[in-house]
């Protein structure tokens, strides 16, 4: 889900950049296009001992294209790492 068009769905981009002190903005957006949608839950804060924003992005990037646990049929919503 994201902020600003709800369910993005399809061939999508993963773009992570440094928000305020320690945390991480989270993005996605179509492949190839120039617009980029806020993750609700964005933005992240950077776990404690992960100094590098590219392992961030890459616990993001299996955590968006995994999926999460059913109940009833329906994916449950879950943190973004995770946690």
């Amino acid at each position: 889900m994201t902020e600003e068009a709800g369910a993005v769905t399809g061939h999508l981009e993963l773009l992570t950049r440094s928000a305020d002190e320690g945390s991480v903005a989270v993005l996605v957006g179509y492949a190839g296009a120039d617009e980029w949608y806020t993750v609700s839950g964005s933005p992240v804060t950077r776990p404690v001992g992960v100094n590098s924003y590219q392992a961030v992005h890459e616990a993001l990037l299996v955590r968006l294209t995994t999926p999460g646990p059913y109940e009833g049929g329906n994916e449950l919503p879950v943190d973004l790492l995770g946690r």
